[in-house]
């Protein structure tokens, strides 16, 4: 196969050499050509290997680059797959199971005997789906023949990757483009030190042997109040201790106080504008010493999950030597329309470089990055990107929050649905929630959606479709959704937006 490849990289040099059309040869001759250009090297090599690192390694290979995936963690997908998101959906399903049927069996006439949890095999499943998932994406790679290096990758130039082996050893990989996507790792605070036993992060909580007595969460974002929401539904007393003043800071304000009652009812309790400033392990339990007001205080704890955020995973890559410009965030500052940072032949995507840290975002990322090396219009619209939290009932949300347009000063209206409404929620007894949909009052231009519900991280992409093509209100309302479904809440919110909702 190779060398029936070089011979056809030869054939076609020759041809190129007598003409300049090159641009109307068929696919399999241009991948030919980049074949002959990048010689034994290669074309592009990608560091990391999570959602946007795989994503753009696969799709690098399918527009015929010759790639290469450096990843150190020994198996691919990232912090999404193997320590985030992908594990954590695992867990909140699980306890989301146990919680309903301890609370909500009998009232759908399903008599169960005695409830309990079966914690290792709760965690046997996660650990099964995330295997699962891992050989899968090397499979991928494998298909699409993406040489896959286990290793530390490290930049030497704008051409060139040292690798320490997991194995043992060092492998230079040499290629035209370097594509940087390490993604994130926990943000750390000043007087606490994670030990993954009693102090964890969310790859510690994901892991826990028991269920914690008392579990203090210090951060009230979407990786804090999934992880709390695991606990609390079995059995942990959740303390959510925020340094700000609101759980989610970039929630639409009405929305999130309906998300923080409900949270409020499934007994997680929250303090706000506090700080844990120092911690004392005792062997037994944790004394935590906080900030509130100005005022000190003391909580004990059994667990103490540290959820303050993400900061971009660049150490040991050779940005500094490379010369590699970074901002005050630790990101790498790249240009916006096509990822290249200030250094020839080495770009970034991801959680690496400013935007929300995503994993889809990641992989749009990913895609639009070796879509501009081909010479194609790769895009990624940052105004569209949906955010999710899979707590139950679940939020999400694209565009702008009514706060975000009344500050524009930009004339607007809101429509508005209930769940409570909805015919199929009412049927499954799982009602509790809201859409609302925020619109250009005069071009009726959707600016903003919020689901607040059941089911709401696969609504949302309805609005991100109609958002995208620059739709309107209307335009959701006047098309014909399935009855009865979840989703008519969000068309009956659309016709509460510019004109009237029926059934509410």
């Amino acid at each position: 196969m190779v060398a029936a490849m070089r011979g056809a990289a030869a054939c076609f040099r020759r041809l190129a050499e007598s003409t300049e059309r090159w641009r109307s040869f068929t696919p399999e001759l241009i991948m030919c050509r980049r074949w002959y250009a990048a010689g034994a090297d290669g074309d592009v090599v990608v560091i990391g290997g999570g959602p946007g690192g795989y994503v753009a390694a696969i799709k690098a290979a399918q527009l015929g680059f010759k790639t290469t995936c450096i990843e150190s963690r020994g198996s691919l997908g990232g912090t999404c797959l193997n320590v985030g998101c992908i594990p954590s959906k695992a867990l909140l399903n699980s306890s989301h199971m146990y919680h309903d049927a301890l609370h909500k069996f009998a009232g759908y006439g399903v008599k169960v005997g005695s409830v309990s949890i079966d914690l290792p095999a709760m965690m046997k499943q996660k650990d099964n789906a995330v295997m699962g998932l891992t050989k899968g994406i090397e499979g991928l790679l494998k298909k699409n023949k993406v040489t896959y290096v286990k290793g530390k990758g490290k930049i030497k130039s704008g051409s060139e990757v040292t690798v320490e082996l997991l194995e043992g050893g060092t492998q230079t990989v040499k290629a035209k483009h370097i594509i940087i996507a390490t993604g994130s790792e926990v943000r750390a605070l000043p007087g606490i030190t994670i030990d993954e036993d009693k102090v964890v992060s969310s790859t510690g909580a994901l892991k826990l042997k028991e269920v914690p007595k008392k579990m203090v969460v210090v951060g009230a974002g979407v990786i804090g109040l999934e992880m709390s929401s695991v606990w609390a539904r079995l059995g942990a007393d959740v303390t959510v201790v925020e340094f700000g003043d609101v759980i989610v800071p970039y929630m639409d304000g009405e929305v999130r106080k309906s998300f923080q009652k409900s949270l409020e009812k499934q007994k997680m309790k929250f303090m706000f504008k506090t700080a844990v400033k120092k911690v004392e392990n005792s062997g037994g339990g944790l004394k935590l010493h906080m900030e509130s007001a100005g005022a000190a205080t003391t909580m004990d704890a059994n667990i103490l999950l540290v959820a303050a955020g993400r900061s971009p995973y660049t150490k040991g890559l050779g940005l500094e030597e490379a010369g590699v410009k970074m901002d005050q965030m630790g990101r790498i500052e790249v240009d916006p329309h096509n990822f290249k940072t200030n250094v020839p032949g080495i770009y970034a995507i991801g959680d690496v470089i400013p935007g929300p840290m995503l994993a889809h975002k990641a992989e749009e990322d990913g895609v639009a990055c070796v879509e501009l090396l081909a010479g194609k219009a790769g895009h990624v619209n940052y105004a569209n990107v949906p955010g999710v939290i899979y707590t139950h009932p679940e939020y999400a949300n694209v565009g702008l929050t009514e706060e975000a347009v009344k500050k524009s000063g930009k004339p607007y209206k809101v429509g508005k649905f209930p769940f409570m409404a909805n015919s199929r929620a009412r049927t499954v007894d799982d009602a509790e929630g809201i859409v609302k949909i925020i619109a250009d009052k005069e071009t009726d231009l959707i600016l903003g959606v919020h689901i607040f519900g059941p089911s709401a991280g696969e609504m949302i992409h309805e609005a991100c479709i109609i958002m995208e093509y620059g739709g309107s209100s209307e335009d959701i309302a006047r098309v014909c959704h399935g009855h009865p479904t979840l989703s008519e809440a969000v068309k009956e919110a659309a016709m509460a937006t510019y004109d009237k909702a029926i059934h509410f």
